[in-house]
């Protein structure tokens, strides 16, 4: 199944619904980074959430999730777009902590202690940003604590990774839930009680669920129109002239150092290990640039 997000809305305009299945690119962000089960699903579970903030952005807006905490992964960074590309690395891909009641303990490897920043780059000429702690370090309830804090807008959010013996991610998608004002709260109530009584996202995907079944079981007997259907993938921004671009703001003083010091400088994407290889005549013409 590829992946695609759904993004509904009911008919009395006070609840927001998202559903998405992301298998496919936190399989490739697994390859990419080489990361063991736990850390494969901390990113995976990172990344369907930025894909589902993501989808509350207009094209040509993105959103950025660093997660910082004090356990073995160090920090989870990832940024979405709101055309539906999402990117994201984890710092110590190479992770793994033993199972708690049979799932992998994201929240351990995370930790516990740290904080959650989001960043909204909305087009304008400076970037919304909040911070808050972590709640628990599972990342979905994490992004659902920011939300309900940061932003005061209520949400639940259930996020999942399944990974296989053999590192393959057979499973992964989440859903958010937001409600809008006027908040109604006797439906609020009944959403939670059957968020609580669902069966886990990645059991729902493994079984041939889809974003829409995610959506019509939790909001059966609820009317509601679906607004958006939007593809998912894994993809990067980076370019050889933006890296250019951040070498330059090296300043001339440590320009020179690396040309000093190294024939040939290689710099490499933290999102997706791309190589950028620059030959000392090539960091000569960006030193001229500056002067």
């Amino acid at each position: 199944m590829d992946d695609y997000l759904v993004r509904i809305i009911t008919q009395e305009k006070n609840v927001l619904g998202l559903a998405c299945i992301t298998t496919n690119l936190v399989n490739d962000a697994r390859k990419m980074h080489g990361t063991y089960p736990t850390a494969t699903a901390a990113l995976g579970r990172a990344l369907t959430g930025g894909a589902l903030l993501g989808a509350l952005l207009d094209e040509g807006q993105r959103v950025a999730l660093k997660f910082a905490g004090d356990g073995p992964l160090r920090k989870i960074v990832v940024e979405a777009e709101g055309d539906g590309t999402v990117r994201g690395y984890v710092a110590e891909p190479q992770v793994e902590l033993p199972p708690v009641n049979g799932k992998l303990d994201v929240g351990g490897a995370l930790g516990r202690e740290g904080f959650l920043t989001v960043t909204r780059d909305l087009g304008v000429k400076t970037p919304y940003s909040g911070v808050v702690k972590l709640y628990t370090g599972e990342i979905a309830s994490d992004i659902a604590y920011y939300l309900s804090e940061s932003e005061q807008v209520p949400s639940a959010v259930a996020l999942g990774v399944f990974v296989e013996p053999d590192l393959n991610v057979s499973a992964a998608g989440g859903f958010l839930i937001q409600s809008l004002p006027p908040a109604d709260e006797a439906l609020i109530d009944e959403l939670a009680t059957r968020i609580e009584g669902m069966p886990p996202v990645t059991r729902q995907l493994k079984d041939g669920k889809t974003p829409e079944d995610l959506l019509a079981g939790l909001f059966s007997g609820i009317p509601y129109r679906i607004i958006e259907t939007r593809k998912l993938s894994f993809k990067c921004s980076c370019s050889r002239a933006r890296v250019e671009h951040a070498l330059i703001t090296l300043g001339p003083l440590q320009m020179e150092e690396v040309i000093r010091e190294q024939e040939v400088f290689d710099i490499s994407c933290q999102f997706c290990r791309r190589k950028y290889m620059f030959s000392k005549e090539q960091l000569e013409r960006l030193l001229h640039e500056m002067h």
